[in-house]
């Protein structure tokens, strides 16, 4: 979802949705039968992806869709097709760097033809369609090209070099956050600087608390949860919305940075994040829906009403919720609540998770590991899916040592890795063989599944993880992506993990033993996400990765091991941090 934004990018409702009222536009919703008819009549086809939270997207309804002129000349000459982007992963993805909403059309055989991002008014519009009409020949810049893919898994010394320049030169010292119009909490840049400044890294503290800081003014005063982006340059203009899986991503980021730093107002804001999922975005199963509005009337904008105190916006309604339940967004926020638990020991926030994961997997499991989207696919499975309920299962398992979410985050990975390589390197977005849109792979997906493979193979020891995250990371270090974008952070990550091992700290002893317990705990308050605690109750037999031999004791205690060493036995909990502070 993030680089959207570096774009110019229950409840009773307020208004129905835009896409209910009556359209000139006879819109079809399946870009299958879009290209049929298109080859039948030898027609473009006009492709409006939109984002049913949107406000842009209301207003291009209204005002260009709306257009009788702009109407006619795509009745006449188009076949019309609109997908809401968030139940289309695969499209969403290809054409994410067009925002929302996003205008596409394409030759009849599936050819991007002409691509054009963001609200478009009835005049140019209907500019766009005559030259379109007159001259239907795909524009070069329309075409999509394939990198050709490293041939290593790690960073060469020049590309990280430049990555990490890129990285510092692209934050914004004055007021936080990257360096562009969009304000919002990167969470690679973040999470990267929390990882260099629990190194000692001043300059990397700084950096991060600046924009921790400052992305507390997109958080919700009265309701909590967190507001999309903010545009001028500044945080003090909020585009309303509220994604279910940008609230994830923060909640997991505060998490982890008042860890880092013990600072009471992180934890604050993941618990008015929490509250928001709790109040506004959970069904009476557990599950989560998709998105907020940003607007109480479609097309009109909210700043006054989001302004108010609770009671007088519930006198006037609340912005319409798409009630949709997806996996990769309930993947998403219980990864970030089971984190919140591993840190806090919050009973709350691994309830929800379970009772989301536990209603994911009634309801959009698949026999072999896998996960849908909702509740149909059209051009499903897609990855982000079943990765994102896989690094959910894998925060459950480091937050509780519950060793069957081991077993189903290495499903799920057995899942992605046998249907989501793609041909030309890295892990497409989708799988669909027979897509007239190809899906094609995305970068936050890879970084993702490598860092999710790498931590997963650390965990287990089993090799074919590792040679997931090996494949995601050598898409990631192909020059051609890897500096695509203006920054890339969480490539940095992926390559800093997939070339270390992570913190492995190891309790002995039984699991109904207060004292093992008390270390375990203290296990899971090390600060970072990449680490490896484990609990090694003998009556379960041995460790998911016995690589170290670990001694009889006649009491509890925690290793602390590197990859040539282990401490000896700490018996205390406060023994545990006095040990990793005097041996950083």
């Amino acid at each position: 979802m993030k680089w959207l934004l570096f774009l110019s990018l229950s409840f009773c409702l307020a208004a129905a949705h835009p896409g209910d009222e009556p359209s000139l536009v006879p819109w079809l919703d399946s870009e299958v039968e879009a290209f049929q008819r298109a080859r039948a009549e030898n027609k473009p086809v006009l492709l409006y992806l939109e984002a049913v939270w949107c406000h842009w997207c209301h207003v291009i309804d209204r005002e260009t869709y709306g257009n009788a002129e702009v109407a006619e000349l795509i009745n006449g000459h188009f076949i019309p097709v609109r997908i809401d982007q968030d139940a289309r992963p695969d499209l969403a993805n290809r054409y994410r760097d067009y925002g929302w909403p996003a205008t596409i059309w394409f030759t009849p055989d599936g050819r991007d033809m002409v691509k054009r991002q963001g609200y478009i008014g009835p005049e140019p519009m209907a500019r766009l369609l005559r030259a379109i009409i007159a001259d239907p020949t795909p524009e070069a810049s329309a075409q999509l090209e394939q990198p050709v893919i490293a041939a290593t898994s790690s960073l060469d010394e020049a590309l990280r070099s430049e990555l990490l320049r890129r990285h510092v030169t692209t934050h914004d010292a004055e007021t936080g956050g990257l360096a562009i119009n969009q304000k919002f909490l990167d969470r690679d840049s973040v999470e990267l600087d929390l990882v260099l400044c629990g190194e000692g890294g001043a300059a990397a503290c700084v950096r991060a608390r600046r924009t921790l800081d400052a992305a507390l003014a997109l958080i919700d005063p009265v309701w909590g949860g967190v507001y999309q982006y903010s545009t001028f340059a500044d945080w003090e203009h909020p585009h309303f919305e509220k994604l279910a899986t940008i609230q994830g991503e923060y909640l997991r980021i505060y998490v982890l940075a008042a860890a880092r730093t013990g600072e009471a107002q992180y934890s604050r804001a993941a618990r008015l994040i929490q509250d928001y999922l709790r109040n506004f975005l959970t069904d009476r199963d557990g599950a989560f829906y998709a998105s907020q509005d940003a607007d109480l009337v479609p097309g009109e904008k909210a700043a006054g009403y989001f302004s108010l105190p609770d009671a007088e916006r519930r006198a006037l309604g609340i912005p319409r919720i798409d009630r949709n339940r997806y996996a990769r967004e309930n993947g998403v926020i219980a990864e970030a609540l089971a984190t919140r638990y591993e840190f806090t020991r919050d009973e709350t926030a691994l309830d929800a998770a379970l009772r989301a994961v536990a209603w994911i997997e009634a309801n959009r499991a698949t026999a072999d590991g896998g996960f849908r989207h909702g509740a149909n696919d059209p051009a499903g499975p897609y990855l982000a899916d079943t990765l994102a309920m896989g690094r959910a299962y894998l925060a459950l398992y480091k937050a509780t040592a519950e060793r069957n979410f081991l077993a189903k985050a290495g499903r799920a990975a057995d899942f992605i890795d046998a249907r989501f390589r793609d041909e030309h390197g890295g892990f497409s977005t989708a799988q669909s063989a027979d897509a007239v849109i190809k899906p094609v792979p995305q970068i936050d997906e890879n970084i993702a599944l490598a860092r999710f493979a790498n931590l997963l193979f650390q965990i287990t020891g089993e090799s074919r993880y590792r040679e997931i995250a090996a494949e995601a990371m050598r898409y990631l270090t192909t020059p051609d992506v890897a500096t695509r974008r203006i920054t890339e952070a969480g490539i940095l990550l992926a390559d800093r993990e997939f070339n270390r091992d992570p913190l492995h700290l190891t309790v002995v002893g039984g699991k109904d033993e207060p004292i093992a317990q008390q270390l375990f705990l203290a296990a899971l308050d090390q600060p970072g996400w990449y680490k490896r605690p484990e609990w090694w109750d003998r009556s379960e037999g041995p460790l998911p990765n016995p690589d170290v031999t670990y001694p009889e004791l006649k009491r509890p205690a925690v290793f602390v091991c590197t990859d040539n060493r282990c401490s000896l036995p700490i018996f205390e909990p406060a023994g545990l941090s006095a040990f990793l502070a005097a041996n950083q």
